[in-house]
């Protein structure tokens, strides 16, 4: 079985071996990752990174009956995504942004499982998942406009089951956990999927969501993009076990599941969330993928991992890796290809014009609803504020 219950047990490492304890060791460990040469447990798996489709017994069934269109619906998905993170990245390097998280490489983990969602599922976000944002029907404008600091999200949470992004570490699995728990008491047959890294994994947040969801049976996907690297730790220095094997401890079942693979994505996510909607509780599914770029683009990735890492990554592109099986199985043809370019280009274009047409927020709306009833001291900030905001006109002359 590739789902481990709370009865499996793999054999942890040695309590004398010290994860980690040196640099040889831990570049030694990621370099196999990286490679495929020990990259851990199985995991799930239905299209190679060659792009061959490989069969599995027991989530073959979620997905056998998809049509060459959803397959290829999954491929513009990530195409368009991709296209809109590069557009991001390109205007934050140009000032335009404040900030970017990119999900470059995390494509498939977050197409998948968003598509297997469905309309009436609610999900909560962290900052990254931007793809799963675009299977909700979010503007990428919207999110574009908090990283410029022009709104504070821009979308109707509720409109699109769609939380607003949480940029405080792993607390939106407690916020899914608390809703999961919400609906069941309503009689809703709805599920909820909270998203997060491994880095959050580390969260007390996370582990009370384990709990409470446990106890409580709430029917919540916990969806762990394990990109291998928080920040600059990597994931040994988070876990002695597999991140999916924490489940076991809190008594619900875990699987790791190929991140780079957009169909073990979506079939994985569908049998996950029908255990919730059938009353079986939360699940823990571990998208063990790579994050191909910076952890934002404050960060410089090359100062603690090397390229022979990221090139390997690289081989196993997600979306090469459907492109290939398109084109083998004939599900789609140059001109498909070529129109989807069309459309990249137009989608970059569209949200690079949005983005430099947005308006500058009030700069005084920072005060404005601190108190219900107001403060003395918001009061002396905004004086303060004013007369720095007036210092640049006197300076100029008054123009």
């Amino acid at each position: 079985m590739t789902v481990e219950s709370t009865a499996a047990r793999t054999p942890r490492r040695s309590a004398g071996t010290k994860a980690g304890t040196t640099g040889a060791k831990r570049t030694t460990s990621k370099k196999a990752a990286g490679a495929g040469k020990s990259a851990g447990p199985a995991l799930v798996q239905l299209l190679t990174p060659e792009g061959k489709r490989v069969k599995n017994a027991e989530f073959d069934r979620y997905v056998d009956g998809i049509t060459a269109e959803e397959l290829r619906g999954l491929y513009r998905d990530m195409v368009l995504t991709r296209r809109f993170d590069a557009e991001a990245t390109a205007l934050q390097r140009q000032g335009e942004l404040g900030l970017w998280a990119s999900l470059l490489g995390q494509e498939a983990a977050q197409i998948g499982s968003g598509r297997a969602l469905r309309d009436d599922d609610y999900v909560f976000p962290t900052y990254r998942e931007h793809g799963v944002a675009w299977c909700r029907g979010v503007d990428p404008t919207n999110l574009l406009g908090m990283f410029r600091g022009v709104n504070n999200g821009g979308w109707d949470p509720n409109g699109n089951n769609f939380h607003l992004y949480t940029i405080v570490i792993g607390s939106q699995t407690l916020h899914a956990t608390g809703y999961a728990m919400g609906i069941t008491k309503d009689g809703s047959d709805s599920a909820v999927i909270a998203y997060f890294g491994d880095g959050a994994s580390s969260q007390g947040d996370v582990a009370e969501a384990f709990t409470f969801s446990a106890v409580y049976n709430a029917p919540v996907v916990f969806f762990c993009q394990n990109n291998q690297w928080a920040i600059s730790e990597p994931t040994e220095k988070q876990s002695r076990v597999p991140l999916y094997q924490r489940a076991q401890g809190f008594g619900f079942p875990g699987v790791r599941v190929d991140g780079n693979d957009v169909l073990a994505n979506l079939a994985v996510t569908k049998w996950a969330l029908e255990r919730a909607r059938a009353g079986e509780g939360p699940t823990l599914v571990e998208a063990f993928t790579y994050r191909m770029g910076a952890h934002t683009t404050s960060d410089d990735p090359t100062r603690y991992r090397g390229d022979e890492e990221r090139l390997a990554w690289e081989a196993k592109d997600p979306i090469l890796r459907l492109r290939r099986f398109l084109e083998s199985a004939n599900h789609a043809d140059e001109g498909f290809f070529a129109e989807l370019e069309s459309e990249s280009e137009a989608l970059g274009k569209r949200v690079r014009e949005a983005v430099r047409a947005m308006p500058d927020p009030d700069h005084f709306a920072i005060f404005e609803n601190v108190y219900a009833d107001g403060h003395a001291l918001v009061d002396e900030e905004r004086a303060q504020f004013a007369a720095y905001q007036a210092s640049f006109a006197d300076a100029d002359g008054g123009k």
